[in-house]
C-alpha cells in the first residue's frame, strides 16, 4: 500500500470516528423504526444509518420507477454552491436533536419512498461520502470501493435474514394450524370453539365494555369484525404484519400452557413415528439399530454415509418391496428364457418353411448364394467388349455352377453353346426298371413315368404365388408378361435369373431319380430362344439354365421331354403361356405371323438338339402345349402341326414328337395325323376344371379315375377307335380348384361359386362342390397337410395310384409338377413329405379294385364332401 493510500485510509477512519461521536444516541422510537425498516426492506440512509430526506429540488421532479437505476435517469449537474448549501441544511437537520417531531417527519418521508436498488445504494453512499469529505479540489471524489462492497454485502445479508424470518414465521403458523386441526380432529370443531368464544365475549357486556371483551376474546382476520380506529391506523402503518393478524385469533384459542403441551405431545408422536419407520441394515442392525438421528448420522459417518437420511420404510414395507422385486426379477428372467427358446425355434421353423414360400427356391437348394468359384483364375479380357454383360459373359451371370465359363461365341442353329461342357456320359441308368441312356427305351412297351418341372423356366402364378401376391388387384399383375412389364427389364432379369438358378437345380434332378422317375418334362417359353418387338420378357437368359438342366437329367439317367409351353401370341390365352388374355397364335391380326415365328423357333431348337450329344437324352420333343382348339379353327391347327412335323424331321430330329389333344377329346383324333411315325398324342387329365367331375363325391372321383380314364387310354391307344399312341402329359392329386391362383390371379373358385371372369358366359357363381350350396368351403382343402385327416390322406393316396394305373393303360404319364411354393396337392416332392404319395412311383400299396363296391366309402369314413368341417 502506498503512502497516499495509507493517508486516505487514516483520514476515512478519523472522519468516521468523529461522525460516530457526534451522532446522538437513538431513543426507543428510533430503534423501533430501524428494526421495522430492517424487516420491511431497505430505505435510503446516510453513512450513519439515518433516513435521508429528499432534496428540495427533487420534489418538483417526478419520481423514477423503482425498477429504474440511477444510472438510467438523467441528473443535470447543479451549481456547487447550491449543493453544498443543501448538504449543510440536511446535515443540520440530522444532527440537531429537535425532539420527536423532526424524527417523525423523517420517518414519514422515508416510508413514502420505495426501497432502493443496489445501484441506487451505491450512488447514495457516494453522496454521503461527498458530504463528509467535500470535492477535494480538482482531484474529484475520493471513493471507497471496499466500503461500498461491505455495505452491499450487509444489505444482502439483512434481506436474506428478513426472508428467512418470514419463512420461519409462516412455517410456525402452518404448524400451529396443523396442530390445532389435529387436536380438534375436524375443522368444524375449531370453528365451533371460535364461535363459542365470540358469543361469550358478546354476552359479557355491551357498549365499550362489550367491545373490549370482544377484542380481548381475540382479534379476527381483517374484515371479520369491526376494528378500532387505532388498530386500523396501526395496521396501515405496518405495525401489524399479515402474519401477526393471522396468528392473533389462533393464539387466543388456547392458553400458553395448552399450546406448549400440545406442541410437546405432537413432537413426541413425530419422534416415535420416526423411530418406528427407521430401518438400519447390515452392521447397524447387528449393533441394535439407532434410536435418534444424531446416533444414526454418527454411525453413518463412520460407514462413509454422512448426511444420509434414515430409511422411510418400516421393516414390513421393506420386506414387501423386497419380495415384489424378487418376483419382478423372476418374471423378467422367465420371459427372457422363454424368448430365448421361442425365437430360435421360430427361426428354424421359418427356414424349414421357406422352401415352400420362397419363389427364388434358394432354401430348397440348401444354399442362398451360388458358387462362382470356377471364375477364379480366368481372364475377364477373354470376353470381347461387345459381349460384355450379355449372355456370353460368365462374369455377368448370377450363377456359374457346373457351367463351362471359357468364352466362346460358337452357335448351333443360331443358339449359343456357351456354358456347355465339351464332354458327357450317357452310360447312366435312372433305375433298374429302365435301360441306361445308351440303350433304346421301347415306348409303347415300357411305361413312361415322368414328372414336370413346371413354373421354372416359365412362370405360373399358382406354383410361385410370391411373385404376384405382393401386388394389388388394380395393378393387374397376372402373368410373366405383366410381371416383367411392372419390374422393368433390368429388375426382371435379376429376379428371374435368381429363380432359374435356385428353384430347380442339381439336387432336384437327383431327388427325381430317387423317387423312381425315368423321364422329366421341361416346359419353357419362346423367349428362351427369341424375343420380338414389344416383348417385356427376359431374352435368352433361361437358355443356359435349360441346357444345364438337361445335363443334370443326363447325370441321373433321366430322359427329357422338351415342352414348348408358351408360343408367340399365346396359343390358349392362359397365364402359363406367358400372357393371359386373347389368343394371338393362329388367331387374330398377327395369328399367321406368330404361327410362323413359332416355326422359326422350332427350327433353331430342332437344329440344335439334332446334335449327337442329345440323341440319347432328348427322346421326346413337344410341338406346342395345350393349344385351345375349342376356340381355334381345328383344320388350321392340324395344318400347322403337320408343317411343324415336316420341318423338325427335316432338321434332323428323330425323337418322339408330341402334340396336344387341344381339349377336343381323345376320340376325336381318330384318323388325324396318323400317317406320321413316332408321333404321340398328349392329353392332360384333371377333375377340377370340369364342373361335372368337380361335383363328384370322393368315392365317385376315385371310381372315375380307376374306370373312366382307363377306358379312355385304351380307346385312344387303339388306332381303330382313337389316334394311337397316347400318354397323359399332366395330372395331379387336386380334387378341388381351391389352390391359390389355380384359376388365374384374383379369380375365384368353382368349388365355392366365386369363379368370376367378368364374362357371364364363362363365370361360375354357384358353388360346385358335391353339396352345391353355401356350405362349400376351401378351408380344409387349403390347410396345411399336417392337419389332413387320415381319411383324406387315404383318399389322396388312392386317387394318385388310380390315375397312374389308368394312364399306364396308354404310354404312361408325367405328373404336374415336382416343386411348388406351397401347393402340396400339385407337388410330388411335397406329396412324399405329406405321406399322400408313394416314396417311389413303383412302390404302391393300393390298386384299383375290380368292383366299385370294393372302393372305400369316404363319406362314412367321416370325410366331408364340402370341406367345411
Amino acid at each position: 500500500m502506498s503512502d497516499r493510500e495509507r493517508d486516505r485510509d487514516r483520514e476515512r477512519r478519523r472522519r468516521r470516528r468523529q461522525t460516530q461521536s457526534s451522532q446522538p444516541a437513538p431513543d426507543e422510537d428510533l430503534a423501533r423504526d430501524r428494526e421495522r425498516r430492517r424487516r420491511k426492506g431497505h430505505r435510503a440512509t446516510d453513512s450513519q444509518g439515518d433516513l435521508l430526506l429528499p432534496s428540495p429540488h427533487a420534489r418538483s421532479t417526478p419520481r423514477a420507477s423503482r425498477y429504474q437505476s440511477d444510472s438510467e435517469r438523467e441528473s443535470p449537474r447543479k451549481p456547487r454552491a447550491r449543493r453544498e448549501s443543501h448538504s449543510h441544511s440536511q446535515s443540520r437537520t440530522r444532527t440537531t436533536d429537535s425532539g420527536s417531531a423532526g424524527r417523525r417527519d423523517s420517518r414519514v418521508r422515508a416510508e413514502q419512498q420505495a426501497p432502493l436498488s443496489l445501484d441506487a445504494l451505491g450512488k447514495l453512499d457516494k453522496a454521503n461520502a461527498k458530504k463528509s469529505g467535500g470535492w477535494m479540489g480538482n482531484r474529484g471524489y475520493d471513493y471507497d470501493e471496499d466500503y461500498l462492497k461491505d455495505v452491499r454485502r450487509k444489505e444482502e445479508r439483512l434481506e436474506k435474514e428478513r426472508m428467512r424470518e418470514e419463512r420461519e414465521e409462516k412455517r410456525k403458523e402452518k404448524e400451529r394450524d396443523r396442530v390445532d386441526g389435529w387436536e380438534s380432529g375436524k375443522d368444524k370443531e375449531a370453528r365451533r370453539r371460535r364461535e363459542k368464544r365470540k358469543s361469550a365475549a358478546v354476552a359479557a357486556g355491551a357498549g365499550a365494555g362489550g367491545a373490549a371483551a370482544l377484542m380481548a376474546a381475540g382479534k379476527t382476520r381483517r374484515g371479520s369484525v369491526v376494528e378500532s380506529g387505532d388498530e386500523r391506523v396501526r395496521r396501515r402503518r405496518g405495525s401489524w404484519t399479515d402474519t401477526e393478524e393471522r396468528r392473533r385469533p389462533k393464539e387466543n384459542r388456547y392458553s400458553a400452557e395448552e399450546m406448549a403441551e400440545k406442541m410437546e405431545r405432537k413432537r413426541r408422536e413425530r419422534e416415535a413415528e420416526q423411530r418406528k419407520r427407521r430401518v438400519v441394515s447390515g452392521p447397524l442392525a447387528e449393533e441394535g439399530g439407532v434410536d435418534d438421528d444424531s446416533e444414526y448420522r454418527y454411525m453413518m459417518e463412520k460407514r462413509g454415509g454422512a448426511g444420509s437420511a434414515p430409511s422411510q420404510y418400516s421393516e414390513e414395507e421393506l420386506a414387501r418391496k423386497k419380495k415384489k422385486k424378487k418376483w419382478i426379477i423372476i418374471a423378467v428372467v422367465s420371459i427372457v428364457a422363454l424368448l430365448a427358446i421361442i425365437i430360435p425355434a421360430a427361426i428354424i421353423a421359418g427356414k424349414k418353411k421357406e422352401p415352400a414360400e420362397n419363389a427364388s427356391g434358394a432354401a430348397a437348394t440348401g444354399t442362398e448364394q451360388p458358387a462362382n468359384s470356377n471364375l477364379e483364375g480366368k481372364d475377364r479380357n477373354s470376353v470381347p467388349e461387345a459381349d460384355r454383360g450379355g449372355i456370353l459373359d460368365p462374369w455377368s451371370w448370377y450363377d456359374t455352377t457346373d457351367f463351362n465359363v471359357t468364352y466362346t461365341s460358337e452357335k448351333v442353329g443360331g443358339l449359343p453353346i456357351m456354358g456347355l461342357n465339351s464332354t458327357w456320359n450317357d452310360d447312366v441308368q435312372a433305375n433298374g426298371d429302365v435301360p441306361n441312356l445308351k440303350k433304346t427305351f421301347e415306348y409303347g412297351k415300357m411305361k413312361v413315368r415322368g414328372v414336370n418341372v413346371g413354373g421354372w423356366l416359365n412362370i405360373e402364378p399358382f406354383i410361385t404365388p410370391s411373385f404376384f401376391e405382393k401386388y394389388g388387384v388394380r395393378e393387374n399383375i397376372i402373368d410373366e408378361w405383366t410381371l416383367c412389364t411392372k419390374l422393368g427389364a433390368a429388375k426382371c432379369k435379376e429376379t428371374l435369373e435368381k429363380h432359374y438358378a435356385t428353384f430347380i437345380n442339381k439336387q432336384t434332378f437327383s431327388a427325381i431319380r430317387a423317387a423312381g422317375f425315368d423321364h422329366v418334362r421341361i416346359p419353357f417359353g419362346y423367349w428362351m430362344v427369341e424375343t420380338y418387338d414389344g416383348d417385356p420378357y427376359v431374352p435368352q437368359v433361361s437358355w443356359r439354365y435349360f441346357l444345364r438342366g438337361i445335363e443334370y437329367a443326363r447325370q441321373n439317367g433321366l430322359r427329357v421331354n422338351l415342352d414348348m409351353h408358351g408360343a408367340p401370341g399365346s396359343q390358349n390365352g392362359w397365364n402359363h403361356s406367358g400372357r393371359q388374355g386373347v389368343i394371338g397364335w393362329l388367331n387374330g391380326t398377327d395369328g399367321d405371323t406368330n404361327a410362323q415365328r413359332w416355326l422359326d423357333v422350332h427350327h433353331k431348337l430342332s437344329v440344335f438338339f439334332s446334335q449327337p450329344r442329345y440323341k440319347h437324352i432328348v427322346t421326346m420333343y413337344g410341338l406346342v402345349n395345350e393349344p385351345r382348339m375349342v376356340d381355334l379353327d381345328t383344320s388350321t391347327v392340324v395344318s400347322w402341326t403337320q408343317k411343324a412335323i415336316d420341318q423338325i424331321r427335316k432338321d434332323g430330329i428323330t425323337a418322339i414328337l408330341v402334340f396336344g389333344d387341344g381339349f377336343l377329346g381323345l376320340d376325336n383324333w381318330q384318323g388325324q395325323l396318323q400317317s406320321n411315325k413316332n408321333l404321340l398324342l398328349d392329353v392332360h387329365q384333371y377333375v377340377i376344371f370340369n364342373i361335372d367331375q368337380l361335383s363328384l363325391t370322393h368315392t365317385d372321383k376315385l371310381n372315375f379315375a380307376c374306370k373312366a380314364w382307363t377306358q379312355q387310354s385304351l380307346r385312344s391307344s387303339d388306332t381303330e377307335t382313337g389316334f394311337g399312341p397316347t400318354m397323359c402329359g399332366e395330372w395331379s392329386q387336386a380334387d378341388t380348384d381351391c389352390t391359390t391362383y389355380i384359376n388365374n390371379v384374383n379369380i375365384g373358385t368353382r368349388w365355392e361359386g366365386t369363379y368370376n371372369t367378368g364374362n357371364s358366359s364363362t363365370s361360375i357363381l354357384k358353388p360346385q362342390c358335391p353339396a352345391r350350396d353355401a356350405s362349400c368351403s376351401c378351408a380344409k382343402a387349403n390347410e396345411d397337410p399336417g392337419s389332413y385327416s387320415d381319411a383324406y390322406k387315404r383318399f389322396l393316396y388312392q386317387f394318385a395310384i388310380a390315375q397312374m394305373e389308368s394312364f399306364e393303360a396308354g404310354w404312361g404319364w408325367f405328373y404336374w409338377t415336382w416343386e411348388t411354393e406351397r401347393a402340396t396337392q400339385w407337388s410330388w416332392r411335397r406329396g412324399i413329405e405329406a405321406g399322400i404319395l408313394p416314396k417311389k412311383v413303383t412302390d404302391r400299396e393300393w390298386t384299383c379294385p375290380d368292383k366299385v363296391e370294393d372302393l372305400e366309402d369316404f363319406g362314412k369314413a367321416g370325410l366331408s364332401e364340402n370341406y367345411r368341417m
